[in-house]
């Protein structure tokens, strides 16, 4: 039962490009029962570590464990590798795919190429960390993972489970975002008597040294700024040189004429960095031009059906002046019809 809940959970993890620490591997296509777990280890193995942080001086050389779980019915052999970390669109942390190069923390860790692991047995391997001289102070993130390639045909399938590695160089850090590609569509209310909105999209990137998070202050202003409407949006978890997407809405806008909005950023640190970053808040503004045509249209109704109801009223008092003057000549006829009888007997 237990192998079979392992291989279960393996069959989920397996759709994951990079798992956390403790996590197995899917079957793969040649060897269909092959499970396997990575994870932070000291010399007697997995040591409860989810992944590894380290805060580092430039030079600095330390050896770290990982344990290597076959929790397969026969032996494996697993090849090991490092390359740089970087989160994914969804905010998931995943390393660098074999045929890319790394250029950053991945190239600072050193392991052996292969280990070989019996059934249902755990192997401890050291690495090695070694942060160059001249790196740069701030976030280096990269992943390690024990690997497996199946091949099916002519394409080949690696499938790969392991961890994080935090890697944070000592010395003055930066927390800054940017806000880059910024734009403001306004969407107008068919109600006439409902406001519009204002939706905003713009890219940030990280461009300090340090992972943060951040908080945008978005302010919409019209008629020369003498009515605003606001929102706050939210930015994720983004390492150093990863971008994120904003979208956010600014609700109560009645779209009059010129319309200015402005994005305040404000980066920060993770709760439990205590590094003492420079933070670095970012701006940006864009203008656009729209009118109320829901609340024009409505007006113009108005107004056509004020004239309207005063061409009735004009022609009803026309109307009603006319009967008047065809009255009162009748009338005078018959008086004067009447008078010419009287007459006419005397």
């Amino acid at each position: 039962m237990f192998r079979s809940l392992l291989a279960t959970l393996g069959a989920v993890l397996a759709a994951v490009p990079l798992a956390p620490s403790g996590a197995m591997a899917a079957p793969t296509p040649t060897a269909p029962t092959l499970t396997w777990a990575v994870q932070p280890a000291n010399q007697q193995g997995p040591d409860g570590r989810r992944w590894i942080t380290h805060t580092l001086d430039a030079g600095q050389v330390m050896t770290e464990r990982l344990a290597v779980r076959n929790f397969s019915n026969r032996a494996a052999v697993f090849s090991l590798k490092a390359a740089d970390g970087y989160l994914t669109d969804n905010g998931r942390f995943n390393m660098l795919p074999s045929n890319q190069a790394s250029v950053d923390g991945g190239t600072w860790i050193q392991v052996q190429d292969k280990v070989s692991v019996g059934a249902n047995e755990t192997k401890v391997v050291p690495f090695t960390i070694t942060v160059p001289r001249d790196a740069k102070p701030g976030d280096h993130p990269a992943g390690i993972a024990a690997t497996v390639t199946a091949t099916g045909g002519t394409v080949a399938v690696e499938s790969r489970v392991g961890f994080r590695v935090m890697m944070r160089v000592s010395g003055t850090v930066t927390a800054a975002l940017t806000v880059d590609d910024l734009t403001a569509t306004y969407r107008h209310s068919w109600n006439p008597f409902a406001a519009g909105s204002v939706r905003v999209r713009y890219t940030t990137k990280n461009d300090g040294s340090v992972a943060v998070t951040g908080t945008g202050e978005v302010a919409t202003a019209e008629l020369g700024g003498l009515t605003e409407s606001g929102a706050r949006s939210q930015v994720e978890q983004t390492l150093p040189g990863g971008t994120r997407q904003v979208d956010i809405r600014v609700d109560g806008v009645w779209g009059l004429g010129r319309l200015r909005t402005t994005v305040d950023l404000t980066p920060a640190v993770l709760d439990d960095d205590k590094s003492g970053a420079e933070i670095r808040p970012a701006s940006a503004s864009v203008t656009v031009w729209t009118l109320p045509w829901s609340q024009l249209l409505l007006a113009a109704l108005l107004v056509a059906a004020a004239f309207a109801i005063r061409a009735v009223d004009r022609r009803r008092r026309q109307r009603l002046a006319r009967l008047l003057a065809d009255a009162r000549d009748e009338g005078r006829a018959e008086a004067r019809s009447d008078k010419a009888l009287e007459q006419k007997h005397s």
